[in-house]
C-alpha cells in the first residue's frame, strides 16, 4: 500500500477558463510555478519543467476534465527519488463554478514518504487557494511568499 492525500476547491469560474489556469504555462506561472515558471503548456505525451528544476510528465489529458501528472515526489531512505502520480479532475457545478479535486499518490509507507505526503497536502491546498485567487480577482498569493525571493537567495522547487 502507498501513501496518498487529496484536496479539493471550488472556484468561481467556468471549467474552460480554470482548466486553461493550469494548462496555460503564463498563466500558471502567474499563481503557482512563480519561482522559474513553467516552461511549456500541459500536453499529454509531454514533459514540462516547473520551478527550473521540476519535471513533470503529464500522463494524461482530456480538455476541461482531467490532467494526470507524474513526477519525482518521494526520496526513499536509500536516498533515492521515486514518482508519485497527481491527477486533478475539474467538474463544473450548477451554479457555473468548478470544483477542482487534486489527488497524489505513490508515496512509500516511511517517514520520508508520510513527510511528502504532508508537505505536498500543504502545497496542492496552497495552489488551490492560489488558483482561486489569481482566475476570480486576478491576484497573485505567492509573490513574496518565500523567504528565499525576498533575501535573494536562488530559488528551488518548494515542497508541493
Amino acid at each position: 500500500m502507498s501513501l496518498g492525500i487529496r484536496v479539493s476547491g471550488r472556484i468561481a469560474r467556468p471549467v474552460a477558463e480554470v482548466f486553461d489556469a493550469v494548462v496555460n504555462p503564463k498563466k500558471l506561472s502567474s499563481y503557482f510555478t512563480t519561482i522559474g515558471g513553467a516552461s511549456a503548456p500541459l500536453v499529454q505525451g509531454t514533459t514540462v519543467t516547473w520551478w527550473k528544476d521540476a519535471q513533470v510528465e503529464v500522463v494524461e489529458l482530456v480538455p476541461e476534465s482531467r490532467i494526470v501528472l507524474r513526477w519525482d515526489g518521494g526520496t526513499g531512505h536509500d536516498k533515492t527519488t521515486y514518482k508519485t502520480s497527481v491527477e486533478m479532475n475539474f467538474k463544473p457545478l450548477e451554479d457555473g463554478g468548478t470544483l477542482v479535486t487534486i489527488a497524489e499518490t505513490g508515496w512509500r509507507e516511511d517517514e520520508a514518504g508520510r513527510r511528502g505526503t504532508y508537505l505536498n497536502c500543504e502545497g496542492w491546498t496552497q495552489m488551490l487557494c492560489c488558483m482561486k485567487a489569481f482566475v476570480e480577482y486576478g491576484i497573485n498569493l505567492r509573490e513574496g511568499m518565500f523567504l528565499s525571493e525576498m533575501k535573494g537567495e536562488p530559488a528551488s522547487a518548494p515542497d508541493v
